[in-house]
């Protein structure tokens, strides 16, 4: 048996659980340019195992397992004055369908939750899915 297939280190693991999401979200965030971090003000981070059944309903998904993060709250652009109650903008992070993406894709787990959170902190910006993509594809 070659070290490449040798199972050991991962005998009695368990797969990541919502705090080894988080702990990868949260190194993926502070190894992004501090200039960027600060543009993003007060934002919370969220870990969940899926979406609530609001959300699955609100964006029309056929599968909680078709949405791997959500930023919620109101753009950079539309910030402004705040609104008496509206609570901190967020992103929240979906770890079973993260989990689901991973095992079917040739990605590092902690890629995979950098991209969507990244991704996520893009709408935070105002951007839309398109923007980016083509973003995406310009900097392949």
């Amino acid at each position: 048996m070659t070290a490449e297939n040798d199972a050991t280190g991962w005998r009695g693991r368990m797969a990541p659980g919502l705090d080894d999401i988080e702990a990868l979200a949260i190194e993926a965030y502070a190894e992004l340019p501090e200039a960027f971090r600060a543009l993003c003000g007060d934002i919370r981070f969220l870990v969940a195992d899926f979406p609530d059944d609001d959300v699955v309903k609100e964006m029309a998904l056929e599968s909680p397992f078709d949405i791997l993060g959500l930023f919620e709250g109101r753009g950079v652009g539309e910030l402004g004055t705040p609104v008496t109650g509206e609570m901190p903008n967020r992103i929240l992070l979906y770890r079973r369908p993260m989990l689901d993406y991973w095992a079917e894709h040739e990605e590092t787990l902690d890629y995979l939750v950098r991209h969507v959170l990244i991704h996520e902190i893009g709408h935070h910006f105002g951007l839309s899915d398109d923007d980016m993509e083509t973003l995406e594809e310009n900097a392949d």
